[in-house]
């Protein structure tokens, strides 16, 4: 005739706590990865590479930093978001936006002007950065 009432309330005991620690630990690495971005937000003078117009990976990218995704700060970030690099030596792009329209009123960057070949994960990340001149 079913379960009993102890076992359907264990098995909806189970449920609650499934979806308490999921919905937690996804706030958790949330929050863990936009600390780390936040830390890393320092920018720094980017030698100035290609000039913008070369760039034909998508829309120049303005990001807060960029390091190797060798470096300290960057790996951790990358293994958090379940991205693996091949080449451990190319440049990442940190907390990137796009300008559009190169030359245009309003189109400048403060950080770092940068041409990236994997710009798919939000802005979060761009991958492949080189530096280009505005």
């Amino acid at each position: 005739m079913g379960l009993s009432l102890q076992a359907q309330a264990s098995g909806l005991l189970h449920s609650q706590i499934y979806e308490y620690f999921s919905t937690h630990i996804m706030q958790f690495k949330l929050a863990f990865v936009s600390a780390a971005l936040a830390t890393l937000a320092v920018a720094t003078p980017a030698p100035r590479g290609e000039p913008a117009s070369s760039c034909t990976t998508g829309p120049v990218q303005c990001c807060n930093s960029v390091q190797s995704a060798s470096s300290s700060a960057v790996a951790p970030v990358l293994a958090l978001l379940g991205i693996v690099l091949q080449d451990l030596n190319v440049d990442v792009g940190l907390t990137c936006s796009p300008i559009t329209v190169i030359g245009a009123s309003g189109s400048s960057c403060s950080a770092q002007a940068v041409c990236c070949e994997d710009n798919s994960h939000g802005g979060l990340i761009s991958i492949g950065c080189l530096p280009v001149t505005l």
